[in-house]
């Protein structure tokens, strides 16, 4: 286990210098081709010749692209001191440099919207995980009866309606129709839980819709799958009970593309639930990035380009490391 979590390790850090050397390379390729200078974009309109030869001096454009690189994953790792040779401003690690419209450090601006990411995708990974394996077991477990038939249309509903549609009938039904739900703005959990609860229901139950009907199809699928095999047949045949033979048997078979699945979408949930947060007006990391991108915000964009990078290869990584557990058979090697 210690050998493959190593291996895996370096693994992990090869793909980020992948994704960073990328990711640097259009930093610099986007001006080129838009005729546009870097130090131009971070000081504005209102700006001139002197300023902007101390904006290239201090931010480092005026080097070479390879000791620009370098110094950009030094102060991802140490920090780095960006430095005019009049005025020198220390930028402590993780630094991902300056956003070029607040001149705010990159790192903190992306620390304010990790918690409101990280809340709209733990809730709604919890409801989308329980209610699309649990209703993908019963609808394979009752096929071809009428529990079976509605929840393949609601499943094929939730695959099919896109986040911003649903995240308008849901508040008319929800809120308005019915009453059972309130509308509200997103607070921190450390200010008030009993609010960020009340902002959060809503929006957890919307992004969870879409997962847990595409979860639903898939466990349906390779639960009916598993239950044809032999070695279920021969639990079934040694006497044991329905209960046992479907969750200690047919169900843990079941759980591995589950958990690939599972691996990929939180990861990639972690990186900005764009469509979701737009709808509900959050503030997270999926508004940040297509803020970024509007106003041509390169700093910011790479800074969470590489932050979504390190989710998705870290929940991989878990979900490599759990498959031993769900299935004995797996050896990690």
């Amino acid at each position: 286990m210690l050998v493959y979590l190593i291996r895996r390790l370096f693994n992990v850090v090869a793909t980020l210098l992948v994704v960073s050397v990328v990711t640097f390379g259009i930093f610099f390729a986007v001006p080129k081709i838009t005729g546009s200078d870097p130090a131009l974009m971070y000081a504005g309109r209102e700006t001139n010749e002197t300023a902007l030869a101390g904006i290239r001096v201090k931010m480092g454009f005026d080097k070479p692209i390879s000791e620009q690189y370098l110094l950009f994953v030094k102060g991802i790792v140490a920090g780095r001191d960006y430095n005019t040779g009049v005025d020198s401003t220390h930028c402590p690690a993780p630094c991902f440099g300056y956003s070029f419209k607040t001149e705010t450090p990159v790192w903190d601006l992306m620390l304010d919207r990790i918690p409101v990411t990280l809340s709209l995708a733990v809730g709604a990974a919890v409801i989308w995980v329980i209610a699309g394996v649990a209703t993908g077991v019963v609808s394979a477990l009752k096929r071809r009866t009428a529990i079976d038939r509605t929840v393949m249309v609601g499943a094929l509903a939730g695959v099919s309606l896109p986040i911003f549609f649903t995240g308008m009938v849901a508040p008319a039904v929800l809120v308005y129709g019915l009453g059972w739900l309130d509308v509200s703005n997103y607070r921190p959990l450390t200010e008030d839980p009993g609010a960020w609860l009340n902002s959060m229901i809503l929006p957890w139950v919307t992004l969870a819709f879409l997962f847990a009907a595409t979860y639903a199809r898939i466990t349906r699928a390779t639960m009916l799958e598993v239950l044809g095999e032999d070695y279920i047949r021969t639990a079934r045949a040694k006497g044991l009970t329905e209960r046992v033979v479907i969750r200690k048997h047919a169900l843990r078979s079941t759980l591995t593309p589950l958990v690939t699945m599972f691996g990929l979408d939180f990861g990639g949930l972690l990186g900005g639930a764009v469509l979701t947060e737009t709808t509900f007006s959050f503030q997270g990391l999926g508004t940040a990035a297509v803020a970024a991108i509007s106003a041509g915000d390169l700093p910011v964009i790479m800074g969470i380009t590489l932050l979504a990078a390190l989710f998705v290869v870290m929940a991989n990584l878990i979900v490599d490391m759990l498959y031993a557990v769900i299935d004995p058979r797996v050896r990690l090697t």
